[in-house]
């Protein structure tokens, strides 16, 4: 069975340090034979999650195809940006509607026994810790399995070289090893 992986920035900016780090990592898992999908999700726009529009309305239909994509995946590849040391609007917005039950579809189906590897890229000190913290705990409570490792890359402004690779080789070695870990774990828990 080759994995099928889904991975995506929590980031919508054109230029996002997280878009960067997910395409790293996006090689390693294919490296290691998984079958990736890059997804943008400034390609699927929501508004803001409202239980009265989802009893009024339904699912946006943005969020019916997220919900296809998901589970079509059995692997998460997520860059996590760090927003005042928690997840971002746009990540927060896109696993609450993606949660929502469909008529005849099993609870959390979306996330329930997905395999994620989380990594982060922020200017700061810390690489965005405080945030892979948040977006780790969300995740493990909707049934997700977060693998252990993961990767925070500091002062990111600066971390990229031009041609997007990261200018560390260990740390380019790490990002990349971190998607390949998850597309092994993937094909051992699903193969």
């Amino acid at each position: 069975m080759t994995p099928r992986i889904l991975a995506f920035a929590g980031s919508a900016r054109r230029d996002s340090l997280n878009r960067k780090l997910i395409r790293i990592a996006a090689e390693g898992a294919r490296a290691a034979g998984a079958e990736v999908t890059l997804l943008e999700l400034s390609d699927h726009p929501l508004p803001i999650y409202d239980g009265d529009l989802e009893a009024s309305d339904g699912l946006p239909p943005n969020a019916r195809r997220l919900k296809e994509l998901f589970l079509a995946h059995e692997g998460l590849l997520i860059a996590a940006p760090e927003y005042n040391s928690s997840i971002t609007p746009l990540l927060k917005n896109t696993i609450d509607w993606v949660s929502r039950s469909a008529p005849g579809e099993a609870p959390l189906a979306c996330f329930d026994g997905k395999v994620a590897a989380l990594m982060s890229a922020s200017p700061g000190s810390l690489g965005g810790l405080r945030g892979l913290a948040v977006v780790r705990s969300c995740l493990s409570n909707i049934r997700v399995l977060v693998l252990p490792g993961q990767v925070a890359v500091p002062q990111a402004n600066d971390a990229f070289a031009e041609d997007g690779t990261l200018k560390d080789a260990k740390r380019q070695a790490a990002v990349a090893r971190l998607g390949a870990t998850l597309a092994r774990t993937v094909a051992k828990l699903f193969g």
